[in-house]
């Protein structure tokens, strides 16, 4: 048998050394759900410490089922409108643009919705606060415009539904009110 350098053994151990790692790291990576029940512990133990706060979400169901709620109700009153709902922090959950509504009617709905939602309250009662605070109109992605209504669980905001397209914000505000009111039956 050839005597091995001492290159030749040092090489040798770092790949060995190397191999016997990686066994190691794949066997504590195979089991690192296994405590997933100890970290489930753990989470409740801060929920009742008040690390941690729950919130309520509509599913994308509710949402576009409130989409479309507010889309009949714009079509039966002949007009041709944009629906948006978008979740507690203003993300777009579901976007409907009806037959022949206007392109900018797109890009309205979803900032009425994300106003409606920002400050709990329908976009047209917003419209009021701008005389005592004009600035309130420069905050980036908000429309204060009639025709955004949150969307509330025991009065606090979980979402809301934003129109654009009718020929006035009072009337896209009156179909927001039908999609929040299809989430109640």
């Amino acid at each position: 048998m050839k005597k091995m350098s001492l290159r030749a053994r040092v090489l040798t151990g770092a790949v060995a050394a190397a191999a016997l790692g990686a066994g190691t790291f794949g066997a504590v990576s195979a089991n690192a759900s296994a405590p997933a029940a100890e970290s489930l512990a753990a989470v409740g133990a801060d929920t009742a410490n008040g690390n941690l706060q729950q919130s309520t979400h509509l599913t994308v169901a509710a949402a576009t089922k409130a989409a479309q709620a507010t889309l009949d109700a714009a079509e039966k009153a002949n007009q041709r409108v944009t629906v948006a709902v978008v979740d507690r922090n203003g993300n777009t959950i579901v976007t409907l643009r009806g037959d022949g509504a206007g392109p900018q009617s797109y890009e309205s709905a979803e900032k009425k919705a994300f106003t409606a939602v920002s400050w709990n309250a329908p976009t047209s009662e917003l419209v009021k606060r701008l005389e005592q605070a004009p600035n309130l109109k420069d905050i980036p992605g908000t429309l204060f415009l009639g025709g955004g209504a949150p969307v509330q669980v025991k009065g606090a905001p979980i979402a809301g539904i934003g129109v654009a397209g009718a020929p006035s914000g009072a009337q896209d505000e009156e179909f927001a009110r039908a999609g929040v009111a299809a989430l109640a039956r």
